[in-house]
């Protein structure tokens, strides 16, 4: 093969890069950077509107195809969102967790929830299909 057409992959002899048996990227080719797009899809997710609504929804994306249902919107501090989620879990008889304000269970369980959470007083809202 001619010598321009062949590429080394490996070295241990310290001809690829500080005599590590790396080889470093042609000079030719800088490194991509980030495109626009993809930066900003990286934003926050949006703020929960606190209109006096409290929002159920079904969640798959980005939990490795399990679904999660979460609700947002709960009035009351940590204290009374860790006793609203020990209620629900035992409700539902899943687990489940509190990121930030809100609250996930495990598991497709809207109908429970939004029943109890009715009967608790509170105005609430269905989403996410």
């Amino acid at each position: 093969m001619p010598e321009e057409r062949s590429r080394l992959v490996y070295s241990t002899d310290g001809t690829g890069g500080a005599g590590t048996g790396r080889v470093r990227p042609p000079a030719s080719k800088a490194p991509a950077s980030k495109s626009p797009a993809r930066a900003a899809s990286k934003q926050p997710p949006a703020a929960v509107p606190d209109d006096g609504f409290v929002r159920i929804k079904r969640e798959k994306k980005g939990r490795g195809g399990k679904t999660v249902t979460t609700i947002t919107g709960l009035p009351g501090g940590p204290g009374d969102l860790d006793a609203m989620l020990k209620t629900l879990k035992q409700l539902c008889g899943a687990g489940g967790t509190i990121e930030g304000t809100t609250l996930e269970i495990q598991g497709d369980h809207r109908a429970r929830v939004q029943a109890k959470l009715e009967a608790l007083g509170h105005r609430v809202k269905l989403s996410g299909g």
